[in-house]
């Protein structure tokens, strides 16, 4: 096993419960970081959907605004854009940004809000009202659609670079983390394996030598008292008090 494959530390009981402890939380964080993707592309299809259908009806509305605009100003023979400049003072219609959260992902969101009073209500009353009005109710509505699309577009593109982070998360901790974690504990446990059947055998071989150099002294002993040359230590506390000399101090 490489050094590349497991972790570089020292095999011991505190290193394996650390790596177990690790590894706990790799398998907690890859299983976290799963769901958070899974509600992410959840997220991400309902969008793109959302993406195809605003789309497809910004083109019709568009095509209906356009088309009734020619229309007026072939029925009024005026030009409607000189009327309306010179009657625009503010703002009517303005954007506003929220934040919306989902699985821990702050995607904005835009919405249209009316700003106030329509100040161009009577262009129009002299010649060409009804188009007017038929105009500003066409592009109202492809103002509100162009909004919609962008804060769509926007969250679109926001959680796809999320989705792509928590991926290449997801497949680091599943492919590279977590399996090197537990190569290490392998490699922990092989050791201290290995260190028990060592120690195991040290202790077996000091008990054989030891029963060796015992077999050995009674071996000598039953020689000497075989040639009558043993002499047994006497035991110094088994002596009768009597028969100690006398010690001055």
């Amino acid at each position: 096993m490489s050094g590349k494959d497991k972790i570089n530390i020292f095999p011991s009981r505190m290193a394996l419960t650390i790596m177990k402890a690790r590894l706990k939380g790799a398998q907690k964080g890859h299983s976290l970081l799963k769901k958070k993707a899974d509600a992410l592309q959840l997220r991400f299809r309902s969008i793109l959907k959302k993406i195809v259908e605003t789309k497809s009806l910004m083109g019709e509305v568009m095509k209906e605004a356009l088309f009734s605009l020619a229309e007026a100003k072939f029925t009024t023979q005026t030009d409607f854009n000189q009327i309306v400049l010179q009657n625009v003072q503010k703002a009517q219609v303005m954007v506003h940004s929220k934040k919306d959260n989902v699985a821990g992902v702050m995607l904005p969101v835009f919405e249209t809000v009316q700003g106030g009073t329509d100040t161009n209500e009577f262009t129009g009353l002299a010649r060409g009202g009804q188009q007017f009005a038929k105009i500003k109710k066409n592009y109202q509505r492809a103002i509100k659609l162009l909004v919609d699309l962008a804060s769509l577009q926007t969250s679109f593109i926001t959680l796809d670079d999320v989705i792509k982070i928590t991926n290449r998360r997801v497949n680091a901790l599943e492919h590279v983390v977590i399996p090197r974690i537990e190569r290490t504990i392998q490699y922990i446990t092989s050791e201290l394996d290995e260190m028990e059947r060592e120690e195991f055998f040290r202790l077996k071989k000091i008990q054989e030598k030891k029963r060796k150099l015992r077999a050995q002294s009674e071996a000598l002993i039953e020689a000497k008292r075989a040639q009558g040359t043993y002499v047994d230590s006497a035991n110094i506390f088994d002596a009768d008090a009597e028969d100690d000399a006398e010690l001055l101090f």
